[in-house]
C-alpha cells in the first residue's frame, strides 16, 4: 500500500471515475457507506466514522484503483491450460445454448449463465445465487438478491445496462446459511477475487462465480432521457423497464402505470450510450469477465445472428467451469460446440479493440492531464498512429455528447429517428474503421 491511508485513498477514489460502484464499500461498511442519489451520479457516501480497520478491508476490496491482473491470473488459474491477452485465461471455449426454451426466451443470448445457476440449485450444489434484478419497490432501478428458486433466477435474467452495485449486499451474503453461487460484472467480480485471496469471510461461501461481457454502464438519466424523449417526464411512474425485452437480441421497453409502452430494438436504443455512458466502462479493461469461472455473451457472427433466439459465446475459465459445462452437455441440458480463439476474437472484435487497446489509450490521456488512472499491473501497447488518432476523436466525441446541451438536442427528437440514425452511423463508422480496429487485433 502507498503511503496514503486506506481513509484518504477510499475517499479518493469515491469522488474519482475509478469508482466502478461495485458496492463493495457500502457492503462492508455496517451502514456508515450509503449509495445516494441513485437516480443520478450513484456514487457512494461515508455517512458514519470507521475504524481503521474496516476501511484498511475495504481498500483490499476496492477494485476501482488497483487490480493487479497477472497477480490474481496466477492465484485463482495457475492451472489454465491457455491464455490470450484478450481472452484471459481459459479451458476450452465454446458458442452454446441452455436446452430449456422457457430459460433461453427470458435470456439475453443462450441463456448460459441461468440455466448453470438452475442446475447447480437442482443438484443442491448450492443453496442460492447471487445475482441482478429490476428492484421490486422501484423498478426503474436494480438490486442485488439471493435466488433461492427457478423463479428467481429467471426474474434475474436479462442484462440490465443501467449502475448496478451486487456488493453492496456483502453483509447478507456473509449471512447466508448456505453455499453460493455469485453473478457480477468484472469490476465486482475482481473485488470478490480480491477478497478471496485475502481469505475476507464476507465471501467465504461463495463456490462459483460467473458473469457476463461486459461493454459500458450507462447512468439512469439515459432512462430519464428516453422517457423523455416519448413526452414522457417522470419516471417514478414506470411500472416495468427492461433492456433486452423479447425475442434476441430484444429491445428496451418501458411500460408506464398508465398503460403506455414504449419500445425500441436494442440495436436503435444504443443510440444512448454516449449521452449517458458511466466513465469507468471507459477505464475498464476486461471486456469478457477474465476472472470468472464462467463467462458468457452474445455470439455476435452472422452464422448465428440470422438464426435469432440467440446463442453465448461461453469461456471455461477454470477446471471446476469447464466440467460444470460438460456434465451439463451429458446430461442434455446444454448444446455447446467448440469454437477457436481466433472465433473468438472476430465475434468481439470491436469490444476487444475498445477495451484492449482503447482503454489503455484513454489512460494514457488522463496520464498527460493528470487524472487518476487504474492499476492492472500490465499495460498493452504499440497501437499504430491510426488507432491513437481514432481514439482522440471517440473521446472528443464522449466529451461532447456526454454534456446537457447535447443531450437535450437529442430528446428533440423521436427515439426511432435517432436510433435509427445511430445505427447507420455506426455502422458506417465501423466499415471506415474496419481495418483501423483490426490491425494486428489477434
Amino acid at each position: 500500500m502507498s503511503a496514503e491511508n486506506s481513509e484518504q485513498y477510499i475517499r479518493r477514489v469515491m469522488r474519482s471515475h475509478l469508482c466502478n460502484r461495485c458496492g463493495s464499500c457500502v457492503g462492508l461498511s455496517g451502514g456508515k457507506i450509503v449509495f445516494k442519489d441513485r437516480e443520478g451520479t450513484y456514487r457512494p457516501e461515508i455517512t458514519g466514522e470507521l475504524s481503521k480497520e474496516t476501511y484498511d478491508r475495504i481498500r483490499n476490496a476496492c477494485s476501482g484503483k488497483e487490480f493487479n491482473f497477472p497477480l490474481y491470473r496466477q492465484h485463482f488459474f495457475a492451472d489454465a491450460p491457455s491464455f490470450h491477452s484478450f481472452l484471459g485465461p481459459y479451458h476450452k471455449l465454446y458458442i452454446g445454448n441452455t436446452t430449456d426454451e422457457s430459460v433461453r426466451l427470458n435470456a439475453a443470448s443462450g441463456g448460459i449463465i441461468s440455466s448453470v445457476l438452475i442446475f447447480l440449485l437442482e443438484k443442491k450444489r448450492i443453496d442460492g445465487a447471487v445475482v441482478t434484478r429490476m428492484s421490486r419497490t422501484t423498478p426503474w432501478l436494480t438490486e442485488p438478491f439471493i435466488a433461492t428458486s427457478w423463479d428467481e433466477i429467471l426474474e434475474a435474467a436479462q442484462s440490465k445496462y443501467i449502475i448496478s452495485s451486487v456488493n453492496e449486499i456483502l453483509e447478507q451474503i456473509s449471512k447466508f446459511n448456505g453455499r453460493l453461487a455469485y453473478v457480477g460484472l468484472p469490476g465486482q467480480v475482481q473485488s470478490v477475487r480480491k477478497m478471496q485471496m485475502a481469505g475476507d469471510p464476507a465471501v467465504g461461501n461463495i463456490d462459483f462465480i460467473f458473469g457476463p461481457f461486459y461493454g459500458n454502464t450507462l447512468h439512469f438519466s439515459s432512462v430519464k432521457s428516453f422517457l423523455r424523449s416519448y413526452g414522457e417526464k417522470e419516471y417514478r411512474l414506470i411500472e416495468k423497464l427492461y433492456f433486452r425485452y423479447g425475442e434476441w437480441p430484444g429491445s428496451m421497453r418501458v411500460e408506464m402505470k398508465s398503460g403506455r409502452v414504449l419500445e425500441l430494438k436494442k440495436f436503435h436504443a444504443n443510440y444512448l450510450i454516449p449521452f449517458h455512458i458511466l466513465k469507468n466502462s471507459l477505464l475498464c479493461t476486461d471486456l469478457s469477465n477474465e476472472f470468472t469461472d464462467l463467462s458468457g455473451g452474445d455470439a455476435w457472427a452472422p452464422s448465428y445472428e440470422e438464426r435469432g433466439k440467440g446463442f453465448s459465446m461461453v469461456i471455461a475459465r477454470s477446471r471446476k467451469g469447464k466440467e460444470l459445462l460438460e456434465e451439463m452437455e451429458r446430461e442434455g441440458r446444454l448444446e455447446l460446440n467448440p469454437i477457436t480463439e481466433k472465433d473468438c476474437i472476430e465475434m468481439h472484435s470491436h469490444g476487444y479493440d475498445l477495451k484492449k487497446r482503447g482503454a489503455f489509450i484513454r489512460i494514457a490521456f488522463r496520464k498527460w492531464f493528470f487524472r487518476p488512472v487504474p492499476d492492472y499491473g500490465y499495460t498493452l501497447s504499440g497501437f499504430p498512429l491510426k488507432r491513437w488518432l481514432m481514439e482522440t476523436a471517440i473521446s472528443l466525441l464522449f466529451l461532447i455528447l456526454g454534456t446537457g446541451p447535447a443531450r437535450w438536442v437529442i430528446e428533440r427528437f423521436s427515439p426511432l429517428f435517432i436510433g435509427r440514425l445511430f445505427e447507420k452511423a455506426r455502422t458506417t463508422w465501423k466499415r471506415a474503421t474496419h481495418d483501423i480496429k483490426r490491425n494486428q487485433l489477434s
